[in-house]
């Protein structure tokens, strides 16, 4: 089953400063990506906050695959 990081991560101005942050949460996406980043498991995450659940961490991996094929048109 696909992931779609939209059902999982939002970004409003009034929480976090309009950081991308796991829905419901004031968990950034960049905290989760980081983990990754360092080397941890989606297990470790997990273990570390707890409200996180595997399907959001695969989203902040489909939500930044998305934003590196950005491609500015000129």
């Amino acid at each position: 089953m696909p992931i779609h990081w939209r059902d999982h991560i939002v970004s409003t101005p009034d929480i976090l400063r309009g950081k991308p942050r796991i829905k419901g949460t004031r968990i950034p996406v960049s905290l989760l990506l980081g983990y990754l980043a360092a080397g941890h498991t989606i297990d470790e995450i997990i273990a570390e906050l707890p409200d996180v659940k595997a399907v959001q961490i695969h989203a902040c991996l489909d939500y930044a695959r998305e934003l590196s094929e950005f491609e500015e048109v000129a």
